[in-house]
Formats: structure tokens, sequence, C-alpha cells
């Protein structure tokens, strides 16, 4: 399944949040792999500090394995279906593993990349 995931980032944890991603430890551990280094680079920051993404997460609960990981930088306020379930492929049976190369929520992420600006400019450059 595919979620609109809205946040804003922890006070104090945004240059955590740059060094994590600029050093490859972002979602360090988990299954979703690359999944977060992907949902960074699409993630529009709003105007009012908002950072909304789409997540592809086969949990049966939303975000259940990439929860943890997320709440170390951001509080999550709010995560909905990205387009409805009963269109999922993988939800209903049709195709396992469908959401991957699904193009189910193309047209709210093309909408989401007008919103606001890209998060990955909101951040800090990170110094080594």
């Amino acid at each position: 399944m595919r979620y609109l995931v809205t946040a804003h980032v922890k006070p104090g944890r945004r240059e955590a949040l740059a060094e994590a991603i600029d050093d490859g430890t972002l979602g360090e551990g988990s299954i979703a792999g690359d999944e977060y280094f992907r949902n960074m680079a699409d993630a529009r920051q709003l105007d009012d500090g908002r950072v909304q993404w789409v997540e592809v997460c086969y949990c049966a609960t939303p975000l259940a394995e990439e929860r943890e990981y997320w709440e170390a930088f951001f509080d999550l306020t709010k995560v909905q279906d990205a387009h409805a379930r009963s269109r999922c492929r993988d939800l209903n049976g049709t195709e396992s593993w469908a959401c991957g190369d699904c193009d189910c929520s193309t047209r709210l992420e093309a909408r989401l990349a007008t919103r606001g600006m890209r998060f990955a400019h909101c951040l800090p450059r990170v110094r080594r």
C-alpha cells in the first residue's frame, strides 16, 4: 500500500537527519532498505513547516516497520492511504509486492511535487 505521510521535523533533529541521509545510515537495519532515501529525495516541505511524502509499505499496520526509524527525526502527524485500498493489487491479492512498481499514486506525487519546496533543500549541509 502507498501512504501519504505528513510530519514535522522534531526540534533539534534536522541536522541529525541531514547527517543520516548524507552518510547513508537513515533507516539502517530496516527491511525497507533504500525506501527511506527515496522518501526524503521526494519529500516536500510546506510553507507551514509540515513535510509530506508518499511511502510504500507492505505492513498490515501502516508504517509498522518504518515508524521507529521516522520517529527518531519526525513527529508523524498523519498517515493516510495514498489511493483507494480496493484498487491496491497487493492488498486485494491480485499481485504480491505490486506497490514497488505501481503507478497508483502518480497523480498524487505529481501534485505534491508542486507544493512547497524540496525538503532536501531545507536541510542543513553536513560538514565532515
